[in-house]
């Protein structure tokens, strides 16, 4: 078994929308109302649902190196505030280490434009 999709609220659909596909590296598929889909992965999607939101959920993907290397410098570009772990955003240093579901793995954390925290790492 696997999740095939996860439906995220988000404040403001454009925003996020930029977010997941210009910071993240993912594809927009366009509207399936009232939902913004972006594609993950061959078997994964995020639908955007514009229904607003608090925030602070955690989200962690595992992305290649060079994904991983790329979303960092995408980060850092835009003065996102980062950190090596969850208590560490805004400290932007990092990456740092932490376990997964997969062991080990270098850590970045940073919050999506709806201030969910955002965690990418990359298994060797």
């Amino acid at each position: 078994m696997q999740i095939d999709h996860l439906i995220m609220k988000v404040n403001e659909l454009e925003k996020s929308v930029e977010f997941y596909s210009e910071v993240m590296g993912y594809d927009y598929e366009g509207m399936q109302e009232p939902f913004g889909v972006i594609r993950v992965s061959e078997s994964f999607q995020l639908q955007l649902a514009p229904w607003g939101t608090e925030g602070f959920e955690h989200y962690a993907f595992a992305v290649t190196q060079d994904q991983f290397d790329t979303i960092f410098e995408r980060v850092k570009e835009r003065e996102i505030d980062y950190g090596p772990s969850f208590h560490g955003v805004g400290d932007n240093v990092g990456p740092g280490e932490e376990t997964g579901a997969k062991g080990n793995a270098p850590t970045l954390y940073f919050y999506d434009p709806n201030q969910h925290l955002i965690e990418i790492r990359c298994y060797a």
